[in-house]
């Protein structure tokens, strides 16, 4: 058997929020070792320059590719809509990218209104421009900046009074447009579902990129003969967060093998 194919899928996000990608992937490839890298001490990436973002995505590369990964995925849509394709353009090895599903949310709203959910970093890129450009475009896109959600989430507020007062703020102004799709932008807000269900109801579909992201990762991985189908040995799961670990341990915490491992990077 190709040694290669036991190497980890790599994955990073700018904190805890692209374990909702990663738990799609290890949900469709169960066999597939996997390593995390969340840079939660410099969460959360939408607030910084474009600069700053691509700077924060080669030392996530760079550490991901030192343990061995035969993959990356971008588990964040700021670091994807801004470092992705220098990523791809520098290092000889598959990038998947995760993007607001605008495309998906095109074809399920029945009123062509339709709400973003995201970072600042994310609705001022230029691919998410380019990305809101490819759909019909007598669909209306109302675009919302989710200002505090992700410090909130990494700060294990995400059931706390502050998070639902600012939820609703968030969604006020899409609430008020009636639209009849909602796009999760950020893989953090995939974990404020609960909540965004109680403000929105049953006819307001909720559309995020988990699913399509892990399929993605399978085809690609197929295509470069990657794909990890031997069940003799045992998987491994390692979660890396520079800051401190409690609310990563708490997600993570039905998920078994798991280690979650505090260190600076």
């Amino acid at each position: 058997m190709n040694t290669i194919k036991r190497n980890p899928i790599g994955f990073f996000d700018s904190g805890i929020g692209g374990t909702s990608i990663w738990q799609e992937v290890n949900k469709l490839l169960p066999n597939e070792n996997t390593i995390y890298l969340a840079d939660s001490k410099n969460a959360p990436y939408g607030q910084k320059s474009k600069e700053k973002i691509l700077e924060y995505c080669i030392k996530n590369t760079e550490f991901l590719l030192n343990k061995n990964a035969k993959i990356i995925v971008v588990a964040c849509n700021t670091a994807t809509t801004n470092a992705i394709n220098y990523l791809r353009e520098n290092y000889d090895i598959p990038f998947i990218g995760i993007e607001p599903a605008i495309k998906k949310a095109g074809l399920v709203t029945k009123n062509k209104k339709i709400g973003v959910l995201a970072t600042k970093g994310t609705i001022n890129s230029k691919l998410f421009e380019k990305t809101s450009t490819k759909i019909d475009h007598s669909i209306k896109i109302i675009e919302q900046v989710g200002y505090g959600l992700v410090e909130l989430i990494e700060n294990g507020e995400i059931d706390s009074s502050k998070m639902e007062k600012l939820i609703y703020e968030c969604l006020d102004p899409m609430l008020k447009e009636n639209i009849d799709a909602l796009v999760l932008g950020c893989t953090h807000y995939a974990y404020l579902v609960p909540q965004i269900k109680k403000i929105i109801g049953n006819h307001i579909q909720i559309v995020d990129s988990g699913l399509a992201v892990a399929k993605q990762t399978q085809r690609v991985l197929n295509g470069v003969n990657l794909l990890n189908s031997s069940t003799s040995e045992k998987t491994f799961n390692h979660f890396y967060i520079n800051k401190k670990s409690k609310i990563l341990v708490e997600i993570l915490k039905n998920y078994n093998p798991v280690e979650v491992i505090e260190k600076e990077f």
